[in-house]
């Protein structure tokens, strides 16, 4: 099939490792993928599988940003495009745009929870299929009445094990406690996501400040850049690092360029999520073997058996969350027993080539529609 992703991100996160992994999946299984892009998109650089020259850069600066929809309307003309497929919301209307003579089946995937506003009635109407990567997207989708039931198809979103598995081959533990100044027996509790408010960061760090003083070999880790002009969240939690007298304890890693490396150091991987739609990075841990403590959001809930696979724990409450994380430090059979079966779990339901074939069939079914 000649297929054609669409995002127009400027920051890389779950939905965006998501793209990558998929449109690589899709060239190894002998498709003809293109992908369209804002400039200084940090996809590209993340490709392994797509030729230069099948990326496509435009502005794609909003939902109403006709040249750019006349530009992707073009393009899928020339090149014989058979599936688009967009996984922004500002740019559904585009691909629907680019769709319009229905040559080209249009899929569009929802990764988030944030409510739609309703006009997005009349793009979904245009599409073959909307994919929901959780069951709460699903939910969520069908409850605002934008789409009918009967062409919402949840896939939850996979992972490459293989390229997860690699850092844990050749783990890098102690070069990074040696390059953070920590001492070699400490206890590596991390976190990976986004530095913005939903993310719960604060929380994270408040449940830190509790168990850094039962566990003073303890040490927390935050993974995550700050992509608001100000960078006020980054700001906040440098301050309330201070406040909480962490400073020797905790770091603040910025965005990383694989968190495979991270994930495959730490004993105890936190999730602090106020709301959390799929929540990848908790798939990625537990794909290494981690125990998690996670708050009860609609994604976390749908991943973790609680007290099987992780730990769920009510969103916000540090207290509940650092008792979770302190069982854990406490109890080193606990932890490998948790993170064997977290692994085995998610073998069994997060392979990204479930979610490849399984995005792959919607595909091949859409073009059959008439």
């Amino acid at each position: 099939m000649k297929i054609l992703q669409i995002s127009s991100a400027q920051f890389f996160g779950g939905g965006e490792r998501h793209l990558v992994d998929l449109t690589d999946s899709l060239v190894a299984r002998g498709h003809e993928v293109y992908v369209a892009v804002r400039p200084r998109s940090p996809i590209p650089g993340r490709l392994e599988l797509v030729p230069p020259g099948n990326v496509l850069t435009l502005r794609l600066r909003n939902a109403l940003d006709i040249p750019s929809a006349n530009n992707l309307a073009r393009f899928v003309s020339k090149v014989g495009v058979e599936i688009i497929h967009a996984h922004m919301a500002r740019d559904y209307s585009l691909a629907a745009f680019a769709a319009r003579n229905k040559a080209a089946k249009l899929i569009l995937t929802r990764h988030v929870l944030f409510p739609l506003n309703p006009l997005h009635s009349r793009v979904f109407s245009r599409a073959a299929r909307v994919i929901a990567v959780s069951q709460a997207v699903a939910r969520q989708l069908v409850q605002q009445k934008l789409v009918l039931p009967s062409l919402v198809s949840v896939v939850p979103n996979g992972v490459d094990f293989g390229r997860l598995h690699k850092a844990q081959a050749n783990p890098a533990r102690n070069s990074l406690v040696q390059s953070l100044g920590f001492p070699g027996n400490c206890l590596l509790v991390g976190s990976v996501g986004e530095l913005s408010p939903v993310k719960g960061h604060d929380t994270f760090l408040r449940a830190a400040a509790l168990v850094s003083k039962a566990y003073p070999q303890a040490r927390f880790l935050i993974a995550g850049g700050d992509s608001s002009p100000r960078q006020v969240t980054l700001t906040s939690l440098k301050s309330l690092i201070t406040e909480l007298d962490l400073n020797d304890c905790a770091r603040l890693l910025g965005e990383l360029e694989d968190v495979s490396t991270l994930l495959a150091a730490l004993d105890v991987f936190v999730s602090s999520s106020q709301t959390e739609s799929f929540g990848l990075a908790i798939v990625e841990a537990l794909a290494c073997g981690l125990p998690v403590v996670a708050t009860d959001s609609e994604g976390a809930r749908e991943i973790i058996s609680n007290g099987e696979t992780g730990f769920l724990e009510p969103v916000g409450q540090s207290e509940a969350i650092g008792a979770s994380i302190m069982r854990l430090l406490g109890d080193a059979e606990l932890r490998a027993d948790m993170g064997k079966r977290a692994f085995a779990d998610a073998s069994r339901r997060f392979q990204l080539e479930r979610m490849v074939v399984d995005t792959e069939r919607i595909y091949e079914e859409s073009i059959r529609m008439k």
